[in-house]
């Protein structure tokens, strides 16, 4: 079955994580296209003061406070969606966190904490959306990660969740696809983001962690969500860097894994030493942590993605290049007149 999905000024759209970061981005930016939002986070506070933000610019909001890695909390946030708006059309699972340091030294009651949030919190939002969506139709978007096809040393817990988010996510899209649900099932892949990722997460080592360039603005990831609730897409790479890390790891390995050893620790380091390691958002949001989109990495960030652009808007891409191409023979098939006449440089 063919999925329709709407534009987003018909939408309700639910958005885990929706305090900080691609969240936040996400919800600003489809409150600017007209869509009604059901914002859910663990950060109450930062949640409302954003609500007040958007209903001042005319947007249609509500809050859940829900920490994701409990079922019941996620379900309650889905029937207050249902009893406000009488439904929702798309749900974004982008709430996530990270930690920092060797496998061998993380603990496990915080490994375990991570996988609570990033992926059975993507398991209880999206067996929550499914069991609505099926019944109406719509988009399932949940928020993958370069490191779904590949690994990285330092975050080997993130990695591996979001390992877990992969095969999880396509399982349940070929399980809908044989029900001909009207669903649309959506894995985001961004590379390296300037959001809150780093000073949400807990850090084991003796130095102060950084994201491995390159690295990519939130907005790139929020318009390839908003982009795949109102038109179907299987997999999105945000930035060149996602697609190339994935497809190293497919067709070199082993090319991948000496690339990680030799670049992966140092560019995960700074120079700094490392701060209070209680200060982090693994089992409940660090003071002040929420509201902002971006850290503010001092490096170069990218804010376009032409390889992301490329590939959500494929059509236009294919017509521009044979447009591209047609200028390019026309300009070249003058040339011969062109010297006959004299223009000659």
């Amino acid at each position: 079955m063919k999925t329709q999905l709407k534009s987003l000024a018909e939408q309700v759209i639910v958005i885990t994580g929706a305090s900080s970061g691609i969240g936040l981005t996400t919800a600003r930016m489809a409150a600017e296209r007209g869509a009604r939002l059901v914002l859910v986070a663990r950060n109450g506070d930062a949640l409302e003061t954003i609500a007040g933000d958007l209903r001042a610019l005319g947007a249609e909001v509500i809050c859940v406070v829900a920490d994701v890695g409990r079922e019941e909390e996620v379900r309650a946030a889905a029937r207050k969606a249902i009893e406000h708006f009488g439904g929702f059309d798309t749900w974004v699972n982008n709430a996530g966190i990270s930690i920092f340091g060797r496998n061998e030294e993380v603990s496990r009651e915080d490994q375990r904490r991570l996988f609570d949030t990033n992926f059975w919190g993507v398991v209880h939002g999206s067996l929550a959306a499914v069991e609505h969506l099926k019944k109406k139709g719509g988009a399932l978007i949940n928020l993958g990660s370069e490191l779904s096809d590949s690994a990285v040393p330092l975050q080997g817990m993130y990695a591996a969740s979001k390992h877990a988010v992969k095969g999880f996510t396509d399982s349940l899209r070929i399980e809908l696809m044989e029900e001909e649900a009207p669903v649309s099932v959506t894995l985001i892949k961004p590379a390296a983001i300037d959001t809150m990722f780093v000073p949400h997460a807990k850090n084991y080592m003796d130095v102060e962690p950084k994201l491995p360039p390159p690295i990519y603005a939130p907005d790139l990831v929020a318009n390839a969500i908003l982009t795949a609730a109102q038109h179907p897409h299987r997999d999105v790479y945000v930035g060149a860097a996602s697609k190339l890390t994935s497809s190293t790891a497919h067709h070199a390995p082993a090319v991948l894994d000496s690339l990680m050893k030799r670049l992966m620790f140092k560019q995960q380091r700074t120079d700094q030493p490392a701060g209070d390691r209680d200060d982090n958002s693994l089992y409940s949001p660090a003071p002040g942590a929420g509201g902002r989109e971006r850290q503010g990495h001092k490096g170069v960030v990218f804010e376009s993605a032409p390889y992301t652009a490329a590939t959500l808007h494929p059509r236009t891409t294919a017509v521009a290049i044979g447009a591209g191409i047609a200028l390019l023979a026309l300009w070249q098939g003058r040339q011969p007149a062109r010297r006959k006449l004299g223009f000659t440089r």
